[in-house]
Order: structure tokens, then sequence, then C-alpha cells
């Protein structure tokens, strides 16, 4: 399993915001933080793989959003803030080492963290970051690959991933104010703990649930029904509107290609 990360930008603090309030954001902090939470993939048994330092990009760490990875493509995203867009062509340089590389055309508007993988299906969260007609062409792009697309409504938070994730054993974490997961079929829904808003971005990483330190109540909602839980403190990643994929794309490696 190999993860691409980038590092925590020095302009952090000039990162847009939809939902969440302005704070002040500790760089030195993120940045801590940030290499903990690399930390935790290593330990968890994923390889790093850096991606070039974006300095001038407020939420450039955030590399969830700039691409989609399959097992036989990867899709370069289309995010709707111009600085977002920079963001892109250093992760698809990166990933063109491990992945064919294909892209959105037109007024497509895709971002990452939108596309929620379960199986051979993708969930697309319609949000404000993500149209439908993001949503066809990355359908097109992955029906020859045998996977699904399908539009999910999100209201309320800033991605799909904000409020629903997998989390293993056809179990989804979700936040039912901002998803309704009934529109992901055939899986159990275990909610997130009331003043846990954010709880619901968990990442799977093999068998460990990796949740933030913030959200204690849910955690213990996954232990109680026999999910292994790792936590990390993101404390100052979470002011930038951000959770525990944000900071990653993972993937399954198999060598680079040539």
């Amino acid at each position: 399993m190999l993860a691409l990360t980038r590092p925590v930008s020095p302009s952090i603090g000039d990162c847009v915001l939809t939902f969440a309030e302005q704070q002040p954001i500790d760089v030195g902090r993120a940045a801590l933080q940030h290499r903990a939470y690399e930390a935790c993939l290593v330990e968890l048994g994923v390889r790093l793989v850096p991606v070039p330092a974006e300095p001038d990009l407020p939420d450039a760490v955030f590399v969830e959003d700039t691409a989609v990875v399959l097992d036989e493509v990867a899709i370069a995203a289309a995010p709707p803030l111009p600085t977002r867009r920079r963001e892109v062509a250093s992760v698809a340089q990166v990933l063109s080492h491990y992945r064919p590389i294909r892209a959105l055309a037109g007024g497509a508007l895709l971002e990452g963290g939108d596309v929620l993988r379960i199986g051979r299906v993708l969930y697309v969260g319609l949000s404000g970051r993500t149209n439908r007609e993001g949503t066809r062409q990355l359908a097109a792009l992955a029906a020859p690959h045998g996977y699904e697309v399908r539009p999910v409504a999100v209201e309320g938070c800033l991605h799909l991933k904000t409020a629903c994730t997998y989390v293993g054993r056809n179990t989804v974490l979700a936040n039912r104010s901002w998803v309704d997961p009934g529109q992901l079929e055939g899986v159990e829904v275990v909610e997130v703990a009331p003043g846990e808003a954010g709880a619901g971005n968990a990442l799977l990483m093999r068998d460990t649930v990796v949740m933030s330190a913030s959200f204690p109540e849910t955690s213990a909602r996954l232990r109680s029904r026999g999910f292994r839980v790792g936590m990390v403190d993101v404390s100052e990643l979470e002011k930038a509107e951000a959770g525990v994929t944000c900071c990653s794309i993972l993937f399954e490696g198999g060598g680079e290609r040539t």
C-alpha cells in the first residue's frame, strides 16, 4: 500500500473555508501533526510517496482532492477553485509512475474528497466542489474498468467524505445531518456521536480505522462494535476544514510503471 502525501504549506492560514469559521492556524504545529499522521500510516504498513511541496498554495497538503486513484487508472481531479487547480499537475506527475492518467474536460468539476469507493461502486457527492458533469465524466472513464458511479446528495458540509466514510465490514460511519446513508445501498451504518459532527471522516487502513483524536465518543462507538481504531491529532488541520482522509491518497502499488 502506498500513500501520496505533501508537506503543509507555510501559507495554510490563507486556506479557503466554506462551512468552518476562520481561526488562526499554527503552521509549525500543523506540520508536526502532519508528520505524526504520516508516521501513523507507516506504522500501519504504508510506504510514503512524497509529492513536491507547494509553499504558495494554502490547501496543497490536502492531496486527496487532486485525484481519484483506481486499481487500473488515475483520474486527475478538476477543482473549482483556481488555487486548487494548480495543485493537480504535480500530483498527476507523481501518479503517472504508477497509473495511466486520465483527465476531465469542459465544465466538469470534481474533487477527490467527494468520491467514496466501496468495492466496485464509486459514490460521488454532489457538493459545492463536484458537479453532475464531473460525475458523468468520471463514470465514463471508470466504466471500462468495471466500476459503477452513483451520485449522492450532500448538504451542509464540504465533501461527501466529510459526512460519510467506509470503515470496513460492510459498514459506513455517517453524519445523517449532512448525508442520507440510505443512498449507499446495502451497508450498515454507525452514526457519529452527538457533538462530533465531523467524525464521519475516518480513514480505513487495512484492519484499522484511523480517526481524529477530536472524536473520542464516535471512536468508542466503533470500538464497541469490534472495530480497531487508531487516533491521530489533526486539530490544526481541522481548522482548514480538513479530516484524516484529506492528507493522503492511498492505493495499492505493485511497482512503478516503465
